[in-house]
């Protein structure tokens, strides 16, 4: 489960992407184009590739509600962990599925049309720091929503194979 990074079209797109009434209307629209098209791929595409940035599908527990949820993020893949950033395009709050995975740490996660068993776990200091300069290599436009949710911590959540996280702490 490799991506690699965005070429320097895909770079200059996102400096497009990063402007702020277009990051208003992704972040209303984007998850929703994304969900139809890994629908209809089976899994395998997403809308947010054309940019170069990996897209996984999520499914998490609802905090709230106890029902599964599926969203597509980007994930950063570190050998087999996923790192999953909660800008939530700098908006006010942290995304929802921050709190999904807060409250329910077990989840699964879609690439490639394969399914995957995963632990949350949100990640602090030198181990976010290091996520979160993994982002940054991805897609600068980060730093941007760290400025717009500058009255927030951004969390970032680590996620480990199940069998993995089971093997550490035993």
């Amino acid at each position: 489960m490799m991506d690699k990074k965005p070429n320097a079209l895909q770079k200059f797109i996102h400096r497009f992407l990063m402007l702020r009434p277009v990051t208003a209307l992704l972040a209303r629209v984007l998850h929703h184009a994304d969900r139809a098209l890994f629908k209809l791929t089976g899994g395998r595409h997403s809308v947010a590739e054309i940019v170069g940035l990996p897209i996984i599908q999520l499914i998490s527990i609802g905090a709230k509600t106890g029902q599964p949820r599926s969203i597509p993020l980007v994930g950063l893949f570190d050998g087999e962990k996923i790192a999953l950033i909660g800008s939530n395009f700098g908006q006010k709050h942290n995304p929802g599925w921050y709190y999904n995975l807060t409250a329910h740490p077990q989840c699964e996660v879609v690439k490639d049309g394969r399914t995957s068993r995963f632990i949350a776990r949100e990640v602090f200091d030198h181990e976010r720091d290091k996520y979160w300069q993994m982002a940054l290599s991805y897609y600068s436009g980060y730093e941007k929503y760290k400025e717009r949710a500058s009255h927030r911590h951004i969390p970032v959540m680590l996620l480990e194979p199940a069998k993995l996280a089971t093997a550490h702490s035993a």
